[in-house]
């Protein structure tokens, strides 16, 4: 089967307590997204010290 995505540089685990993993799946379900697309836009739009 054909690759769909590019290829990740990395893999980052995490640990979440059950109820914060089911916010987040919840919010997945409801929004169309993947977990991963959801924290990478979260990351993505973290303010830096330095962007003022």
């Amino acid at each position: 089967m054909a690759r769909t995505k590019p290829l990740s540089d990395k893999v980052l685990t995490i640990r979440l307590p059950e109820k914060d993993l089911k916010h987040l799946e919840t919010y997945c379900i409801e929004q169309g997204k993947t977990k991963t697309e959801v924290i990478r836009v979260l990351i993505q739009n973290l303010k830096l010290s330095q962007e003022s």
